[in-house]
C-alpha cells in the first residue's frame, strides 16, 4: 500500500517555553560581552549587554508613554539597529509590535493603522522618495486611535527614550500572548493581520537556527527585510536565541552593500532570495570580495535555480545553505533542507519538516490525504500556526480549519523520503486545453537558456485552449535577448508541446513584494488584455 503523503517532524531538542524578552535575556546573560549587533552603514555596535540595557530604556520609556500589555504598536521602517530595538522591547512589556510594510502608501497605511487600532507608530523619516511623515500627517484625523508618531532619527526619538526610568517589566507575559502582527500582500482586497504568540516565532526562529548549526560564533547578515518573518524571524530571533550577532549590510538591498557587509564583519551566514544572490553573484567585480567566512545562509520567498545553487555552494563558500519553506501564518517555516543535503535535494525540494510540525497534502476538493508522490494542497499544523487573522474570526476560519491544519493554497508533492516539492500555487496552476501545467517545471528547465538571466511563466488567456503559456524573462546582455523562435526551439523535444510557452516578453525586472516574491498576479494583470 503507498504511504500517505503525512510526516511529523521528530527532534531531541524540546520546544522553548519563555518570552521573547525572557530569552533575549538569557542570552545577554550568557554572552554579555558577544557582539549582538552590528549596523554598517552607521558603524554602530551593540555587545549583548550593551543590547538588553537599550532595549530595556526603550522598554521603560514605552511603559511610561501609557504602553502597555496588549497595545498595538506599530512599526513602518526600513531595516536599522532601532527596528531591532522595538522589536524586543514591545516584546519586554508585552504589547504586540504590528509590522507595516516600507512600500505602502497613504491609504494602506490608514487601513492598518485603524484596523490593529494602533495607538503608537515608530517610523523612518522615508524611504525612496516617500515622506513618512507626510503621509502620517495626511491621514492622523481618521485614525483617532493613534496617539503619537516617533521618527528615528529625529528628535522625537530621543524625546521618547528622555521618559525611560527604570521600573520592574510586566511579570505576567505568556508565551502564547499575541506579540506581532504581519500584513500578508494580499492579491485582493486588503491583507489581513496574521496574528503571532511569542511561542510562534521565538520557535521557529530557534529551530530553523538550529537546523543550520548556529552557535554564538555565527554572523548573520540580513538584507532581507525585518518587516517580513524572513528578516524578523528566520533572522534576528534565530540569532539572538542562540547568542548569534545580528549585521545589517544597508537599510534596503542592495548587493555591493551586502558583499562588502560579509567581507567586512567575517559573516557566516547569509540571508536572501533567489533574485538577491542572482544579483550578487551578477555583480561586475563579483571575484574580488573575500566571502570566504561564508559557510550557510537561507535561501527562501522563491525556489532556487539549479545553476544559483551550484554557485551560491562554489562560489560564495555556502556549503551549508539552507532552503526554507513558510509563510507568514506558520510563523513562517515548516519545511527545511538540512546541512547535509545534497544538491538535488536543495534544488528539487524545499525541505523535509521541522521538529515539532506536521505536514501533509490533501486533495483540495476533498481534503483527503493523498499517497505520497502525488500532487495536491500542503496543509500544516504545530506550534507555527497563527492565532488568527486580527479581528478577522471568518477570514482565520478560511485558512485554518477546526483541527487546526493551516491550508497554505500551495500544490505540492511529497516524495517517498518525506522530502516536499512545491509545484505551483493553486492560483498559478495553468490548465491549457484540460492540461495541468505546473510553471515552476518550466522556469527550471528555461534557467538553462544561454539568452536568460531570470524567468518567471504565467497563464494568460487563450480563446481556444483557455489558457497558454507566456514567459517573462530578463536576458543576460540585454542587448541580445531571447527571441520566442530561441525560447520554443531549445525547449523542442525536451518539453511537452503544451508546456512550450506560446509568447515570450522581455523585461528589465519583475514586479516584487518587499519580501522578494515576485508578483505573478501582476504581470498576469499586465498580459491578460
Amino acid at each position: 500500500m503507498t504511504a500517505l503523503s503525512y510526516t511529523h517532524g521528530t527532534g531531541a531538542t524540546a520546544l522553548l517555553g519563555d518570552t521573547i524578552g525572557d530569552n533575549l535575556a538569557r542570552t545577554a546573560a550568557t554572552w554579555p560581552q558577544r557582539e549582538a549587533l552590528v549596523d554598517v552603514p552607521s558603524g554602530r555596535r551593540w555587545t549583548y549587554a550593551r543590547l538588553i540595557a537599550d532595549v530595556d530604556e526603550l522598554a521603560y520609556a514605552l511603559l511610561a508613554s501609557g504602553i502597555v500589555k496588549g497595545d498595538r504598536v506599530g512599526i513602518w521602517a526600513v531595516n536599522c539597529p532601532e527596528w531591532v530595538l522595538v522589536q524586543y522591547a514591545t516584546a519586554r512589556i508585552g504589547a504586540i509590535m504590528v509590522n507595516i510594510n516600507p512600500a505602502y502608501r497613504v491609504h494602506e497605511v490608514e487601513y492598518v493603522l485603524k484596523q490593529a487600532g494602533i495607538s503608537l507608530l515608530f517610523a523612518s523619516l522615508g524611504h525612496k522618495g516617500s515622506d513618512y511623515r507626510a503621509m502620517v500627517d495626511e491621514v492622523r484625523g481618521n485614525c483617532p486611535g493613534l496617539r503619537e508618531a516617533v521618527y528615528f532619527g529625529d528628535p522625537s526619538w530621543q524625546a521618547l527614550l528622555g521618559r525611560a526610568v527604570p521600573r520592574a517589566l510586566p511579570d505576567d507575559l505568556s508565551c502564547d500572548d499575541a506579540v506581532n502582527i504581519q500584513y500578508t500582500s494580499g492579491t485582493t482586497g486588503f491583507p489581513k493581520g496574521a496574528t503571532l504568540s511569542h511561542h510562534n516565532i521565538l520557535n521557529n526562529g530557534y529551530f530553523v537556527g538550529e537546523s543550520i548549526g548556529y552557535t554564538e560564533q555565527d554572523r548573520v547578515c540580513l538584507p532581507v527585510p525585518f518587516y517580513h518573518c524572513f528578516g524578523m524571524v528566520m533572522g534576528n530571533l534565530a540569532a539572538t536565541s542562540h547568542g548569534a550577532c545580528i549585521v545589517i549590510p544597508a537599510p534596503s538591498f542592495d548587493p555591493k552593500a551586502t558583499l562588502e557587509a560579509v567581507q567586512q564583519e567575517r559573516c557566516t551566514s547569509l540571508y536572501g532570495v533567489p533574485t538577491m544572490f542572482i544579483a550578487e553573484l551578477n555583480l561586475p567585480d563579483f571575484a574580488r570580495y573575500d566571502l570566504s567566512s561564508l559557510r550557510t545562509g537561507i535561501m527562501a520567498g522563491s525556489p532556487c535555480p539549479v545553476e544559483v545553487m551550484k554557485r551560491v555552494v562554489a562560489e560564495m563558500h555556502m556549503e551549508q545553505v539552507s532552503i526554507c519553506y513558510g509563510m507568514t501564518e506558520t510563523s513562517p517555516v515548516s519545511l527545511q533542507t538540512r546541512m547535509d543535503d545534497d544538491l538535488e535535494h536543495r534544488t528539487g525540494t524545499v525541505g523535509r519538516v521541522l521538529p515539532h510540525v506536521e505536514v501533509k497534502i490533501v486533495d483540495p476538493a476533498t481534503g483527503i490525504t493523498r499517497p505520497r508522490g502525488t500532487a495536491g494542497e500542503l496543509c500544516t499544523r504545530g506550534y507555527g500556526v497563527m492565532l488568527g487573522y486580527w479581528n478577522e474570526p471568518d477570514k482565520t476560519a478560511e485558512a485554518v480549519d477546526p483541527a487546526r491544519w493551516m491550508h497554505t493554497g500551495d500544490l505540492a508533492v511529497m516524495r517517498e523520503d518525506g522530502y516536499v516539492e512545491i509545484v505551483g500555487r493553486i492560483k498559478d496552476m495553468i490548465i491549457r486545453g484540460g492540461e495541468n501545467i505546473y510553471p515552476r517545471e518550466i522556469e527550471e528547465f528555461l534557467y538553462g537558456h544561454p539568452k536568460i538571466a531570470d524567468v518567471q511563466v504565467i497563464g494568460v488567456p487563450h480563446e481556444r485552449y483557455g489558457e497558454e503559456v507566456l514567459a517573462c524573462v530578463i536576458p543576460r546582455d540585454p542587448a541580445d535577448p531571447p527571441t520566442l523562435e530561441d525560447v520554443r526551439a531549445f525547449c523542442a523535444g525536451q518539453l511537452a508541446h503544451y508546456k512550450i510557452p506560446a509568447r515570450v516578453r522581455v523585461l528589465d525586472s519583475f514586479p516584487m513584494t518587499v519580501s522578494g516574491k515576485v508578483r505573478k498576479i501582476e504581470l498576469r494583470e499586465r498580459y491578460s488584455g
